[in-house]
């Protein structure tokens, strides 16, 4: 590894040359100068990787130096070095965007401390990283062997995330390997955990089961709506726990976050079975026995969204809070959001504010179809990036904004998630069979059983029968099914897409928040 290269500018350099010597033991190439001319003339010419910097000294002060070496080098990380406390001179400092602020005298490990956390911070981190990571493993390891119930599910997928979320930082290629495998073993297990337990739990016969779509709004929204203080359940389509981690600093800003939870997407983690779900508080098959003419199957002409008002207010009058002052807003595109942004102060007259904003299935969908969007979304990584980047210039995020002083609640939740998919698995049908990559019903379905989560009769699983001897299957982990024909350019077009329907922890296990006003 080269040197990091030093520059030290003070007028009082003869005093400091035990300091010097003491870096360069340290591995440090210190080069020194006595005025801010010659410093900044040197970083015109060579590399340079940090400036410690005195602010007092007669031709040219350090903060005029550092302004002149900013416009040749803006990167470059300045430690600014003082006597001078005064407030005025900190702000001007650190307003000028200097790396690290330190008082004279100046102690050798405070200079070498501050060294380390400009240059070798990414390092040192990621070090610690690898190192925790690795004790980690193996704790996640035994839990993954351990039998896990679905609480303890939870809670391996939020580990899992986490440690994402941290070796992404740390950015070592090698350690991401490591988690990647570690991440498909653990949906290889919750595939299995699923095929045993799905049926049991849209069928209980106990009352140990999760909270799922059907059921979360009766248990983990309307307890928290009393009349007088408006509650906002925001449902962004789509959303990931990982997306929604990297979204929640932008919150946090504005709302104090009481509780970061999560519930199981019914199957298929499609919009219109796990949303229609949600907002009719009813799974798939009770939602086509009591609205026959409003659901719609996959393979039936018409909207499959249409009707989640309708299915919201049916459910509100079951659930006994007909006295409650209701909206509910749909955010399909541009224009909607800007409705909602400048209607939102209205919303504050309501008990309870629903608002669905579609952009992230916009865009996962949109994802699959635009060159443009494969190279903006081609990992999780990016595609974490990109919804952090549309949410903080989004229409919601503003219309928030504009109502974060007001003693509100906020309910942030999703319908399901989505996995990267990487596995084709052949499927044969007939002209009946549905297109979806993730799921798929029909009759004579040919497929490998090792491949699917199969229900040979769908209301096994809480789903309507769409035509006599349709059964239905659901692709595990990172697997999406295709036909026998065009199957290898369908296999190459849709690898690394991001795609929902099936059983994967990214789908099914995700988020729901609750936040107040500040």
């Amino acid at each position: 590894m080269s040197l990091a290269k030093i520059i030290w500018v003070d007028d009082e350099m003869e005093s400091l040359q035990s300091q010097k010597l003491f870096l360069e033991n340290k591995g440090y190439e210190v080069q020194t100068f006595s005025n801010g001319y010659d410093a900044i003339d040197y970083v015109k010419e060579n590399i340079v990787d940090v400036v410690l910097l005195d602010e007092t000294m007669p031709g040219i002060s350090g903060l005029e130096t550092l302004s002149k070496i900013k416009e040749i080098n803006q990167q470059l990380p300045i430690v600014m070095i003082t006597k001078n406390e005064t407030e005025t001179l900190m702000d001007e400092a650190i307003g000028s965007q200097i790396a690290d602020y330190l008082l004279k005298p100046v102690n050798p490990n405070q200079v070498l401390l501050s060294l380390k956390k400009i240059i070798d911070n990414k390092r040192l981190v990621a070090e610690k990283t690898t190192t925790n990571y690795q004790q980690q493993f193996r704790e996640l390891f035994m839990a993954l062997n351990n039998n896990p119930d679905y609480n303890e599910w939870m809670e391996i997928y939020k580990k899992l995330v986490y440690w994402e979320l941290e070796i992404e930082k740390s950015d070592s290629p090698e350690m991401q390997d490591v988690y990647y495998t570690q991440k498909q073993e653990a949906n290889i297990e919750f595939f299995k955990f699923i095929s045993k337990n799905y049926a049991k739990w849209v069928h209980p016969k106990s009352t140990d089961t999760p909270i799922m779509s059907h059921n979360l709004f009766q248990f983990k929204v309307m307890p928290h709506v009393e009349k007088g203080t408006p509650t906002f359940f925001i449902l962004i389509d789509n959303l990931r726990y990982d997306q929604w981690k990297a979204i929640q600093p932008i919150f946090a800003e504005s709302f104090r976050i009481l509780e970061e939870e999560t519930f199981y997407s019914i199957l298929p983690t499609a919009t219109q079975y796990s949303r229609n779900a949600i907002f009719s508080g009813l799974l798939p098959i009770d939602i086509e026995k009591h609205f026959p003419i409003e659901w719609k199957n996959d393979d039936e002409e018409g909207g499959k969204n249409l009707f989640e008002e309708k299915f919201l207010r049916e459910q509100i009058k079951r659930l006994k809070q007909n006295d409650l002052k209701v909206s509910y807003t749909k955010v399909l595109h541009h224009h909607d959001g800007q409705q909602l942004q400048n209607n939102i102060h209205n919303l504050l007259n309501n008990d309870l504010n629903i608002i669905v904003y579609n952009f992230v299935d916009m865009l996962s969908h949109a994802r699959t179809e635009m060159e443009v969007l494969k190279e903006l979304a081609g990992d999780e990584k990016s595609y974490r990036s990109i919804t952090k980047s549309w949410f903080e210039h989004s229409a919601l995020h503003q219309a928030l904004k504009k109502i974060s002083d007001k003693k509100i609640k906020i309910i942030v939740a999703t319908d399901h998630g989505t996995v990267r998919v990487k596995t084709p698995c052949k499927v044969l049908g007939d002209k009946q069979t549905t297109a979806n990559l993730r799921y798929k019903h029909g009759r004579n379905l040919q497929y490998d059983a090792k491949d699917v989560l199969v229900f040979k009769d769908p209301r096994e699983a809480g789903l309507p029968v769409p035509t006599l001897n349709s059964s239905f299957i659901f692709a595990k982990g990172d697997g999406y099914l295709c036909y026998p024909n065009n199957y290898n350019y369908f296999a190459n077009y849709y690898k690394n897409t991001f795609q929902h329907g099936g059983v994967s922890l990214e789908e099914m296990i995700v988020p729901i928040i609750k936040m107040v006003s500040k």
